[in-house]
């Protein structure tokens, strides 16, 4: 019989009365603490345990009576002896009733951590993480680790004053808290470890321990650099990054929130945004820990910070930057979800704002702050728009086609542009040197995005809203910003990477030599250059006659037309490129904008570089002969007209050129009848090539601005004429003969445009404004007939008159009474 069904009414002093669990437990202690634990006892008491599991929770609570008995008598030794005992029957026990007895289990280790003695703390830990490592049967609806996470928290930040003590004791926390994550994790009953208020105390733990070891190596004391082997083990460094990557590792998209924000937070307090090393650092482990799919919900939380920080000083933001750069340069190699566009949003917001802040600075330089400090502050604002561009560019250029091409247009959406509503970049307040920074700084990133990007056609690569606020950018008289644009369109229509055999204006001697990469042209491409090719030659031979274009506008305007040669020209495209360049020449030869001379000789250099590029590639011996004669006798009798001379440092530059002298141009007769053969329609040659005036030209800042718009008012009226005396003319062979000859209207043309442009640049403003007048209301008067002709509706034989919307309708006619045009009449 049992003697623990005798142990009432019995003294509880006598040793053979007492329950036998109680004896069991007594025995495994032995006399002296230092022989440690009794095996042999040990074993009767697993077996006792297993067979009556329902003794477990009395064992557990004897256990644990004895252990706190000892704890404050400070009998050390046999607390040991208790914790073993605790864990082989953790370790041995898996059934049902296993719980009470967990619950004193830890209630003792709780005993063992509050404890002051850094021994007991350790042994309470490691304790810990062996019943972590366990896999219980069921889930424990009511156990909570609240008490587990604060303390270890506390562990890890341990100050004592000896460091070996220290780092044992923030090894132990460090443990603590992989085993508390490891515990409830995979339990959802335990998803309470990600509310706040857990997160909190965790991440900061982990990071202060990792901060640890990044001052360490600043102060040339490396720590270990893995976590392999013993060192590896007792490093508190390499611990915390490994529980700090297997708890994001484990997060769910839901609790991602939870466990980025305290980063955050400790990354503000501890001031480590500048420098931010460690900032990088933590963000790149956060990237490469979690799971791919979560990887935009770390880039928003980001982007909040940043909002959250737009006054903070320009170092601290571009620390936050250079952590999105990093973040996003992980983020773009996997999925990034819907932030793509809000990433840029946020990004092109702080631009706007950076320019604001260097701005407003300079603004106030006669102010009380000292010139250094403002200086100062302008650099550093400086360092966050190139970390917000490099940002910009480096995503956009990893980002898959169809998206860049998204981000492409979404770019280009907000470079403000004169004369265009632009909400998001506001040009008002920061004026025109604000709006040139953003410009330059948006186009730079532009550049970053399409650098690699390969479109199969040129149409979805250049669609119009696109490609017109680009060319509009590209006729405003700032040299920087052309060079950008045409930087743009070089890295999107160079689809098989010439530029680099390109590089530099100069007389090729052997293009076959280049080994020039192309392929036959497509019906896309070939559509594109019907619709879009004059668009592209006009903003060429206008950007070529800037007066302030210097040595690499001409270079990047020879690549241009070389690029546009290779990758779109079939026989029409080359045929309105040696038009243009024609027309290029004799605009540097006849000088009616008085150009400097250097400019001149830039244009006459860059078509001589161009047409003996062209004649190479189109293999057409006559016309290569023709263009190679005309540049052996300019580096005789004019050097300065090829590019090897004019572009020179110290290029003597002549009085005049002599138009007269025909051996040193290219004569369009002479190119005419080298292409004379199939495929080139010669006779479009000898049309002269003028550019359109388009409404680009309004949508820019030019000092032509008003020379523009007279040209549109006059080409306009003359657009109107009479319809009574259009419908008079007489249409005869002479007639036909005069439209085809172009050569008499050429000049006529020339000189009609020299006499408008000097009226309105000579003529009083009052004249100017009262001739513009009188031209927009012709046109508003017969705009109007028109949509009065078109809007009325036709008279209907019902004969009703009738209100709607407020409109009185006209009265009915009879159909026999109604006047059709004789057209219609049988």
């Amino acid at each position: 019989m049992d003697s623990e069904n005798n142990d009432s009414g019995v003294c509880g002093c006598c040793g053979p009365l007492r329950p036998r669990y109680k004896r069991l437990v007594d025995n495994i202690f032995p006399e002296d603490p230092k022989d440690g634990l009794s095996k042999s006892d040990m074993e009767k008491l697993t077996f006792y345990a297993v067979s009556a599991p329902e003794k477990l929770d009395r064992i557990g609570a004897y256990l644990a009576e004895r252990l706190s008995r000892d704890v404050v008598r400070h009998r050390y030794g046999n607390v040991v002896i208790a914790m073993e005992a605790l864990d082989q029957l953790l370790m041995a026990c898996h059934s049902q009733s296993i719980k009470p007895f967990v619950e004193s289990f830890l209630h003792m280790v709780a005993k063992l951590l509050e404890s002051r003695e850094p021994d007991l703390q350790v042994l309470g830990t490691n304790s810990f993480v062996k019943f972590a490592n366990i896999e219980e049967d069921t889930p424990s609806y009511h156990r909570r680790y609240d008490f587990f996470v604060s303390q270890f928290s506390a562990m890890c930040h341990s100050t004592h004053e000896d460091p070996e003590t220290r780092t044992r004791i923030r090894v132990a926390g460090i443990k603590g808290l992989q085993g508390v994550v490891r515990k409830t994790v995979n339990d959802e009953l335990q998803a309470i470890i990600w509310e706040p208020q857990h997160m909190e105390k965790l991440i900061p733990s982990m990071l202060f321990n990792m901060q640890d070891a990044e001052d360490l190596d600043r102060a040339g004391h490396p720590s270990t650099p893995s976590g392999t082997g013993q060192d590896g083990e007792e490093n508190p460094a390499v611990l915390a990054e490994n529980c700090f990557r297997e708890l994001l590792g484990r997060a769910a998209y839901g609790n991602m929130k939870n466990a980025v924000r305290p980063v955050l937070v400790h990354l503000d307090h501890h001031h480590l945004w500048d420098p931010n090393e460690f900032a990088v650092s933590c963000f790149r482990i956060i990237m490469y820990s979690i799971q791919a799919q979560h990887s935009h919900h770390v880039i928003q939380q980001v982007l909040n910070h940043l909002d959250a920080n737009n006054k903070s000083t320009p170092r601290v933001r571009a620390g936050i930057v250079q952590v999105l750069l990093e973040t996003v340069a992980i983020a773009a190699k996997g999925s990034v979800g819907p932030t793509v566009l809000e990433v840029f949003n946020t990004l092109l917001k702080h631009l706007r704002m950076s320019v604001d802040f260097e701005l407003g600075e300079s603004s106030r330089r006669n102010s009380s702050s000292s010139v250094s400090s403002v200086r100062g502050r302008e650099s550093d604002e400086r360092i966050v728009q190139n970390a917000i561009i490099q940002t910009i560019g480096f995503f956009g250029g990893n980002l898959p086609d169809y998206q860049r091409a998204e981000v492409m247009m979404f770019i280009m959406g907000k470079v403000p542009v004169y004369g265009t509503p632009c909400h998001t970049l506001d040009t008002v307040k920061i004026g025109h040197q604000g709006t040139k920074r953003i410009q330059t700084m948006l186009l730079s990133s532009l550049i970053m995005v399409t650098s690699g990007f390969k479109s199969k056609s040129m149409s979805a690569a250049l669609p119009p809203p696109f490609l017109d606020p680009l060319f509009s950018i590209s006729l405003m008289e700032d040299s920087e910003l052309r060079q950008l644009v045409l930087e743009i369109l070089h890295n999107i229509i160079d689809r098989h990477d010439n530029r680099a055999k390109l590089r530099g204006i100069r007389i090729i001697p052997n293009v076959a030599a280049l080994k020039i990469k192309r392929e036959k042209i497509s019906k896309q491409d070939v559509a594109f250059m019907k619709k879009h090719g004059q668009q592209l030659y006009r903003h060429v031979y206008l950007g070529c006659k800037e007066e302030d274009n210097v040595h690499k506008n001409f270079e990047l305007l020879f690549t241009t037309l070389a690029i546009l040669t290779i990758e779109l020209a079939n026989e029409e495209v080359v045929v309105d490129l040696i038009r243009l360049s024609i027309a290029l020449q004799d605009m540097a030869l006849n000088n009616e904008e008085n150009m400097p001379m250097s400019i001149r000789c830039g244009i006459m250099a860059l078509v001589a570089a161009y047409l003996n590029f062209l004649s190479q590639m189109i293999a057409n011996p006559p016309f290569c002969q023709h263009v190679s004669k005309v540049i052996e006798l300019r580096s005789m009798d004019a050097p300065y007209l090829l590019p090897e001379h004019i572009f020179r440092d110290k290029c003597s530059l002549p009085d005049s050129l002599d138009k007269d002298d025909r051996q040193l141009y290219f004569q369009t007769a002479d190119m005419a009848e080298c292409l004379a053969g199939p495929g080139y329609n010669v006779e479009r040659l000898s049309i002269p090539y003028i550019p359109q005036v388009t409404d680009e030209d309004r949508l820019t800042r030019r000092k032509s601005f008003v020379d523009t718009i007279s040209l549109q008012v006059d080409m306009l009226s003359s657009s109107l004429p009479d319809r009574q005396s259009e419908l008079a003319e007489e249409i005869t062979f002479e007639t036909l003969k005069k439209a085809i000859d172009t050569t008499g209207l050429e000049e006529q043309e020339r000189e009609k445009r020299r006499q408008v442009m000097e009226k309105f640049q000579k003529a009083p403003f009052e004249e100017i404004a009262a001739h513009c007048e009188s031209k927009a209301n012709m046109l508003h008067d017969r705009l109007a007939q028109i949509f009065e002709l078109t809007i009325r509706p036709p008279p209907s034989p019902s004969g009703v008159v009738s209100i709607s919307a407020g409109h009185t309708q006209h009265p009915s006619v009879p159909v026999y009474e109604m006047k059709f045009p004789d057209l219609c009449v049988y």
